[in-house]
């Protein structure tokens, strides 16, 4: 299981870092907007913690238009160029097959732009059984995972200016 206390996530001294002039980009969906809202705000937070001043939504309809929505921003901004890109997005279990192609598609789209594009894209997309189990990943049990992505963007935003 995915947990923080099973990660160094958390963890974010290791040299100086300023994010002052950082741009974040956040793709979150229209669906599940009470849990959306409440991850970006984590993400918010942790971001302005950390100096981000420059932070950007972006709203998609659903999952799905999530890897549309970051290439084309990617593609299509000659200002507020993008540091790094964290989705959000919440697909829980129905009925169908839906949610498997749903969060097929969006993990492949997802996993293809971190290949492609020179800037992350952080997997911010709860895909989750119930509603109790998104609850329990918004501050609960298993932590804040908009909070996770947030220092996950920051991270890999100085990995990416040390390796360039």
């Amino acid at each position: 299981m995915a947990t923080t206390g099973n990660s160094n996530l958390l963890s974010f001294d290791t040299g100086t870092h300023d994010f002052s002039g950082a741009c974040v980009v956040l793709v979150k969906t229209e669906w599940n907007a009470r849990i959306i809202d409440a991850l970006e705000k984590g993400c918010v937070k942790v971001l302005e913690q950390y100096g981000v001043k420059k932070i950007i939504p972006v709203t998609v309809p659903g999952a799905v238009e999530i890897p549309f929505a970051v290439k084309a921003y990617y593609e299509g901004s000659l200002f507020n160029r993008a540091d790094a890109f964290i989705t959000l997005g919440c697909v829980i279990r129905g009925d169908t097959p839906h949610f498997d192609y749903v969060c097929q598609s969006v993990t492949q789209g997802v996993t293809q732009l971190n290949l492609s594009l020179h800037v992350p894209v952080i997997f911010g997309v709860l895909t989750v059984e119930n509603e109790q189990q998104a609850n329990e990943r918004l501050g609960g049990k298993h932590g804040h995972k908009g909070e996770e992505a947030a220092l996950t963007a920051l991270k890999m935003i100085a990995l990416n200016k040390k390796l360039r």
